[in-house]
């Protein structure tokens, strides 16, 4: 089964890529979550929509158990959009910008495992966050640190990886 991720940094083209990786049946699982009164977090996730098909399915996936239970149960294509949003749900949900030890295992184990057994193709988009200058706070720094492990560990069970770089795809694996 094609297991496919795609990486890129903020506005590489990553999730527009993805999404034409997709045929006409394709269920989209978005990660992020709605927040009350923000308007600009409103506008990019409506961007997002206005540029999905209408033939594809979406369904709001912005925990862990709702993501892996619909990884796991998936009986068409996958586009899950995206890792970073996802990952920052995990963390605020494990208290881990205040926390001095979080534990983001079981959340991250689990994803990883639920893509490794996919029942159906599957594409993850995810940002890139290695290639930058470090974090000033500690937040930053767990965040750059917890998305990369979850990446690495995700590029060990997908088929596919590509890292989006101006728009344009480049083969990892």
């Amino acid at each position: 089964m094609s297991k496919t991720l795609v990486l890129g940094g903020a506005r590489s083209g990553k999730s527009a890529h993805a999404e034409s990786l997709m045929g006409t049946d394709t269920l989209y699982l978005a990660t992020a979550r709605r927040i009350p009164g923000d308007t600009e977090w409103d506008a990019r996730i409506a961007t997002h929509t206005a540029r999905r098909p209408s033939t594809w399915d979406t369904l709001e996936t912005p925990d862990t158990t709702s993501l892996t239970t619909a990884i796991e149960t998936a009986t068409k294509p996958l586009l899950i959009d995206d890792i970073a949003t996802w990952l920052t749900n995990a963390m605020d949900d494990a208290n881990a910008w205040t926390s001095p030890h979080p534990d983001l295992a079981p959340a991250t184990t689990a994803l990883v495992a639920a893509v490794s057994r996919c029942p159906a193709p599957i594409t993850v988009v995810s940002s890139e966050v290695g290639l930058g200058v470090i974090p000033q706070t500690r937040s930053g720094r767990l965040f750059r640190d917890e998305l990369g492990a979850v990446n690495a560990s995700l590029a060990q069970v997908c088929t596919q990886v590509l890292l989006l770089v101006a728009g344009l795809p480049l083969r990892l694996k």
